[in-house]
């Protein structure tokens, strides 16, 4: 691609807008960085070759002190190399996978849904999907006790579409002298050798610059030649080019790191610049931290392996710590062999007389020849050499050096006369960790290595996998969604512990020892499963299966299993109350409980269900608890919290007395509403309810009759009441009618005096008055009426 057709983009190769003489510069300065980095540890790579020699791969033929001496190698650093890697790869790499999972937080079935989903994922990436990655990897443990130290390189491969961690050996990763670890260096170079074509391909892809190859020059280094020298290998037609991928800090012109007011900080950021060593031309410059990073911070493609940490930034292999035990008994070796050689085929002298028949060639077993004596008798002309058999005491010097140099790079085997068949499990264990201290310190260095190169991985297959999906996979591993990645940790499934099966077997052997004085403390299926699995026994979860492995079940199925004799367990999230009911219920049936009876197992299953309902009636009491405090507590199941706060555990202690009573008063409550259920049940206590209703119907007659006799004297009392009120009115109404007939009568009277007076006075007014009387008399008469009418109306009353 030409720098036209080119985006620049984040993740785009600079080296296309930079310019030529930027570009040009740069190469200059990393290429004179990278040669100081190479001159500043000539010596290692000296003692690098020299210890590839002891090695003895190759047998050497030797002329001196005579042609054919022996050029034997003791075999003791091959033998720990050998040793090491093969126990190392069986713990890093079984054959269900190297990666096992670890829950971030609180443990909830999502996260363990997603837990599963990611271990399996990337076991099948690792064992099926990555063919090369095992073959990497025993390279690598091949290496790492040889030269101690040993690298991984984890990146994403856009030729094959996935990750790769491909082994890289210590002398092909260039480090600056004073570096103590692979976080903190500021300069890390590969060096990587490519042919023609590869070279062309990822010019093509737009990976690296396209520029003009010319002719691969040779680069033999004497760490390769050393190798080449061992195993045989020639480069007559090694056509590769040579190229130095530098992971290092830079500012450069043009892309300056720029602090929130557009100002330029002078801070060299992180970039990987590939540099091709024949021309000095940069092939590629590509930005080394994440776009959606503010820190700009490097991201790490390099995973260093430790066999012993020394001085510096590389370790110390057997080439240095047990170089001279085999130099030294390689060379007593050669002496045994050189000695028992001269004493089993001697030389000697003879005088010039003396003549051999035929020639003078060592005579075969059983062979005769004729001689001519000149003079005297053989004896006086043959002198042989005082050669002696071999040494009975360098054979012993031999012996204890191996011893020595086995025993310190802690190879050698524990012999039986040293352990009594009687001798209990914890001296074994004891002996056995003093025996393998070393080697399990170097396993736990690879153990943390690896988990190192696992959390790589883990971040390439989270950046390309699906964010979500619903389909199942054809393969029918389940692949990891995004999401399941932020969930959980990823780490070897080796111990770091114990380096080796042996050693993890006497442990357990030692545990099950003390299970048998104290059994009720102890976890025994748990113990079996992980005996089982460190002997390496298939389907241990179903000849001994745990509580842990069970998925949650609705109380009917738990029933099932209990009768069954198969493992039941409770999860916090579950209705307890339902599931104590439903337990409770199945064993109170009659049914069952015969049943049960005749059962050789029926104590075992009768303690399983009182545990498993123990378990719902602890978690119903968290759940009650919970909800008097306001909080959630903290998961009881997480194995790896490391406790409450102080301050947190000294607040939650204070409110929870009152959250205490509060559930207590309300099973208190509820304990006494149960017993009087069960009051109720007794035959007994229902005649008394009986007799007790009896009584109280009867109570409520009596008190019904007593109603009904007081409604009617209040009856009778209402109407006295009424009648009296009666009376009163009719006497009041009868005391107005006589003061209104006495005041009419004493009106007429008055009315007759005044008629007569105007009768005698006028005649006119005669008329008047006689109308007037007329009036009176209309009046008395109405009067009349209504007394009449008021005396009938009083008697119809009274008859009433």
């Amino acid at each position: 691609l030409r720098p036209d057709d080119v985006e620049e983009g984040f993740d785009a190769n600079l080296a296309d807008f930079i310019d030529e003489g930027e570009l040009a510069h740069m190469a200059s300065q990393i290429y004179g960085d990278v040669d100081n980095d190479k001159m500043s540890r000539k010596d290692w790579e000296k003692a690098y070759v020299d210890g590839l020699k002891l090695l003895g791969l190759k047998y050497e033929d030797r002329t001196e002190p005579w042609d054919g001496a022996c050029g034997v190698f003791h075999p003791m650093i091959t033998e720990a190399v050998v040793r090491f890697q093969s126990e190392t790869i069986m713990e890093t790499f079984p054959a269900k996978g190297p990666v096992m999972t670890k829950i971030l937080g609180r443990e909830t079935p999502e996260k363990r849904a997603a837990a599963a989903r990611v271990q399996s994922d990337m076991n099948h990436q690792l064992t099926d999907v990555m063919v090369e990655y095992r073959a990497e990897h025993e390279k690598m443990l091949w290496s790492l006790p040889a030269t101690g130290s040993a690298f991984k390189k984890v990146y994403y491969d856009p030729n094959l579409g996935r990750q790769v961690a491909i082994f890289t050996p210590a002398e092909d990763i260039l480090i600056p002298y004073g570096t103590s670890d692979m976080q903190s260096c500021y300069r890390i170079t590969h060096i990587m050798r490519k042919t023609k074509n590869e070279l062309v391909k990822l010019m093509q892809a737009g990976f690296y610059r396209d520029i003009e190859l010319g002719e691969p020059g040779k680069d033999e280094t004497d760490i390769q030649k050393a190798k080449d020298q061992e195993t045989g290998f020639s480069d007559i037609n090694d056509e590769r080019y040579t190229i130095y991928e530098c992971h290092i800090d830079l500012n450069i012109k043009g892309y300056e790191d720029k602090d929130k007011d557009g100002e330029e900080t002078g801070i060299a950021l992180p970039y990987v610049v590939t540099i091709l060593k024949d021309s000095q031309e940069i092939l590629s410059v590509r930005r080394n931290w994440r776009e959606d990073d503010p820190l700009k911070l490097k991201r790490q493609h390099f995973v260093h392996y430790q066999y012993v940490p020394g001085f510096g930034a590389y370790g110390f292999g057997l080439f240095h710590l047990i170089g001279g035990y085999a130099k030294s008994a390689t060379s007593l070796m050669r002496q045994l062999v050189d000695a028992g050689t001269l004493s089993n085929l001697p030389g000697g002298l003879k005088s010039r007389g003396l003549r051999i028949k035929g020639d003078d060639t060592p005579i075969s077993p059983g062979e005769w020849r004729d001689v001519d004596v000149g003079s005297g008798v053989i004896r006086d002309n043959i002198l042989p050499l005082p050669y002696k058999e071999p040494s009975q005491v360098l054979a012993a010097l031999m012996d204890r050096i191996v011893e020595e140099g086995r025993r310190f790079a802690a190879t050698n085997d524990m012999k039986i006369s040293d352990m009594s068949s009687q001798a209990p499990v914890g001296t074994t264990l004891a002996l056995l960790e003093r025996q393998l201290k070393v080697m399990t310190a170097v396993q736990a260095r690879v153990h943390n290595s690896l988990k190192q190169e696992f959390g790589l991985l883990k971040n390439i297959i989270r950046d390309f996998s699906d964010a979500d999906y619903t389909y199942e996979p054809d393969t029918g591993v389940p692949h990891a969604r995004q999401s399941d990645f932020e969930m959980v940790d990823v780490i070897p499934v080796s111990d770091p512990n114990a380096a080796t099966m042996t050693q993890r077997l006497v442990q357990y052997q030692a545990v099950i020892q003390l299970s048998q004085t104290a059994p009720q403390i102890y976890n025994l299926p748990e113990l079996h499963r992980g005996m089982l699995d460190v002997l390496g026994i298939k389907n241990a979860d179903k000849l001994v299966p745990l509580p842990s492995d069970q998925k949650p079940q609705d109380p009917v199925t738990e029933n099932m299993n209990i009768l069954q004799g198969k493992p039941v367990k409770a999860f916090l999230y579950q209705d307890h109350e339902a599931h104590i009911q439903v337990h409770m219920a199945a064993m109170q049936d009659p049914i069952i409980q015969q049943m049960v009876g005749q059962n050789p197992n029926a104590q075992s299953m009768m303690a399983a269900a009182q545990a498993h309902i123990a378990e719902h009636v602890a978690f119903a009491y968290r759940t009650k608890m919970e909800q008097m405090l306001g909080v959630q507590l903290p998961d009881p199941e997480d194995e790896n919290k490391e406790g409450l706060p102080e301050q947190i555990e000294k607040q939650l202690s204070m409110i929870m007395p009152n959250a205490a009573q509060a559930v207590l008063r309300e099973s208190q409550q509820r304990a006494s509403q149960m017993q009087a259920q069960q009051r109720a049940q007794d035959p007994v206590i229902q005649m008394q309810q009986m007799e007790m209703q009896i009584k109280t119907e009867r109570l409520a007659l009596e008190k019904q009759k007593l109603q009904i006799e007081a409604a009617e004297k209040a009856d009778k009392l209402r109407l006295e009441e009424q009648r009296l009120q009666v009376d009163a009115a009719r006497y009041a109404d009868k005391t107005a009618v006589d003061a209104r007939r006495n005041r009419a009568q004493e009106e007429i009277a008055e009315q007759r005096v005044q008629i007569d007076a105007m009768r005698a006075g006028t005649q006119s007014r005669a008329q008047d008055v006689a109308q007037k009387q007329k009036d009176v008399e209309i009046a008395l008469q109405a009067m009349q009426n209504l007394r009449q009418r008021h005396d009938a109306n009083n008697i119809g009353e009274s008859g009433q």
